[in-house]
């Protein structure tokens, strides 16, 4: 049997035929026998595919060979086309669904305004100095609330987001103003959700922002559960989550319960897409059970 993998990437850029992409994008992806989720806008590409490691290596191939994706950085985890239901390829108006189109400028160079990146090790190198300075940093997390639950940079602030389209309220509110002269590193699971929450930021006088390059998955290549991340990381596929190691901490709760948990569950609403931190025990107690998002009648889309 032929090793398979999941791919996953971003890249900003300019694209004048967003759909034209999208046409091109689900024929490569079909014609390798690849599944995943691809979502083509104004502002670039944004996707995670799985298969057989030579099939997906021809599609990201292929893909740099388009001159806008030529810089195409892919972040690789283990995992197969069957950890995905299907292959659904999109266009929409914004990469990440921030809801502020307007904000984001993109050129050739990537995302405008955003932040500092920072590798693994640089983020390692910015937190001593920082602590040595009397001004420690500020890990905010770039991710919804859910994902948040099972695992996070320790010490970090976790804003009150159910989907993406909230940071923007949750930054206007005021209630994070006393980071604005702090050294700020967000981090989200692949990259691409900070590329436009430090512009945002910035745009919004925070005066020392940083992201870090690569995300989670490229820190948890690095440093596994030996660093500053604890837990489990949240994945937009069947897994549902991983780990980067065999001691990883176990930081979540049940929703339910409120015992020690890594799972999370899917609303069994079919029009819904919430997630949850729900133990195993508690799951096969309550198989059928929805969550509190459509018992208050607004299913909710899953947002990446």
């Amino acid at each position: 049997m032929s090793q398979s993998k999941i791919a996953l990437f971003y890249r900003f850029a300019p694209l004048p035929d967003p759909e034209a992409v999208r046409l091109w994008q689900h024929a490569l992806a079909e014609r390798w026998g690849l599944t995943g989720r691809i979502i083509v806008a104004p502002h670039g590409i944004n996707g995670t595919v799985g298969g057989p490691i030579a099939a997906v290596k021809q599609y990201v191939k292929t893909t740099r060979s388009y001159g806008p994706f030529a810089g195409l950085e892919i972040k690789w985890s283990d995992g197969t086309a069957a950890d995905f239901p299907r292959l659904s390829v999109k266009v929409r108006p914004e990469l990440v669904a921030f809801g502020v189109p307007e904000e984001v400028s993109v050129t050739s160079a990537g995302v405008q305004d955003t932040g500092t990146h920072l590798d693994p090790a640089a983020l390692h190198r910015l937190v001593e100095e920082k602590k040595d300075a009397g001004t420690p940093v500020v890990f905010f997390d770039g991710r919804n609330a859910v994902e948040a639950a099972i695992g996070r940079f320790k010490d970090a602030v976790v804003p009150d987001t159910t989907t993406t389209r909230d940071f923007v309220a949750e930054l206007d509110s005021g209630k994070y103003d006393h980071l604005r002269d702090q050294p700020v590193v967000t981090y989200c699971t692949g990259g691409v959700r900070c590329e436009v929450l430090t512009a945002l930021m910035q745009h919004r006088g925070f005066n020392e922002v940083y992201q870090l390059d690569g995300g989670i998955v490229k820190y948890g290549e690095a440093y596994g559960d030996d660093g500053l991340w604890e837990g489990s990381l949240a994945v937009f596929d069947q897994r549902m989550r991983v780990e980067f190691s065999d001691h990883a901490a176990v930081i979540g709760r049940c929703t339910l319960c409120g015992d020690p948990t890594s799972e999370l569950i899917n609303c069994t609403d079919p029009g819904c897409q919430t997630l949850e931190a729900v133990c195993a025990g508690c799951a096969g107690c309550e198989p059928d059970r929805r969550c509190a998002v459509c018992t208050a009648g607004t299913p909710a889309r899953r947002e990446p």
